[in-house]
């Protein structure tokens, strides 16, 4: 099958469902658009997911849903990362949940039904009738369990100074930044800077920064063996406890407790 399969083959046939999983650890998914919807999981590590106006971080364990026709890109953070992806057709009246992008927690329902579909590739269609019972439930389920959305995201800016100062706080995420020196060093005063923050990415700098820092310690405990205390240093912390309280006021759950979700499945 063309390496390319996302370009190519997913909507060759518009009524069937497309199965794809890629053990192979691709470094970089261009810019890109389905007729279908995609339901896209990864296991093994942190996967960024670019689309116009944001960036998703979806981490291991977790699936996001990508409405048909959203333009997106997709960068593994390490070639470890599994990506199991299943694109459905979807009818022009389908409901909010297939027309919304979002990340969400996997339940072990869903888990066993797609570990069932581990060696199918390709166009699953009716004439199918076992395997496409399948699938077509395994889309029924997930508006059915669905957990709320997760707000793994942070919103692309539109100005060039902003791009340029979240380049340099991402480019910088070992040290801590403050608002007031952060602009004097763009020659900007701290008020017009804040103004700036919540005008072109609607939240204010602090929230930005802190979630900000705690997605890129994701990356840090799923692909690293760096210990927690090393990992808040690595984005900026200096105290342990604020780290791992911050962490979990933005994730739910300890740092600890995401390290140990990120087992891969041996029976990938």
């Amino acid at each position: 099958m063309n390496t390319k399969y996302y370009l190519t083959e997913v909507d060759k046939n518009p009524l069937s469902i497309f199965c794809y999983h890629n053990l192979m650890g691709e470094k970089f998914i261009e810019p890109h658009r389905h007729d279908k919807g995609q339901f896209l999981y990864t296991e093994g590590g942190v996967v960024h997911v670019k689309t116009k106006n944001r960036i998703y971080y979806l981490p291991a364990r977790h699936y996001m849903w990508i409405p048909p026709g959203v333009k997106h890109a997709i960068y593994p953070s390490t070639p470890k990362v599994i990506m199991r992806n299943l694109y459905f057709p979807m009818p022009s009246n389908s409901s909010k949940f297939y027309n919304t992008e979002g990340i969400y927690p996997i339940n072990n329902l869903l888990m066993e039904l797609l570990l069932f579909t581990k060696n199918w590739k390709g166009d699953i269609v009716k004439a199918q009738k076992n395997k496409y019972a399948i699938v077509y439930a395994f889309k029924a389920l997930l508006e059915q369990t669905v957990s709320k959305s997760l707000h793994l995201e942070l919103p692309q800016p539109t100005d060039s100074r902003l791009t340029n100062i979240i380049n340099y706080l991402t480019d910088q995420i070992h040290q801590e930044h403050l608002l007031p020196q952060l602009a004097s060093k763009f020659s900007m005063t701290d008020k017009s800077l804040y103004r700036l923050f919540k005008k072109d990415v609607g939240m204010s700098f602090i929230k930005y920064y802190t979630q900000l820092r705690i997605f890129k310690s994701l990356e840090y405990l799923m692909n690293s063996d760096y210990n927690i205390s090393e990992i808040a240093n690595m984005v900026g912390y200096s105290s342990l406890p604020t780290f791992s309280n911050t962490f979990s006021k933005v994730m739910g759950k300890r740092p600890s407790e995401y390290r140990k979700s990120n087992e891969i499945y041996l029976d990938s």
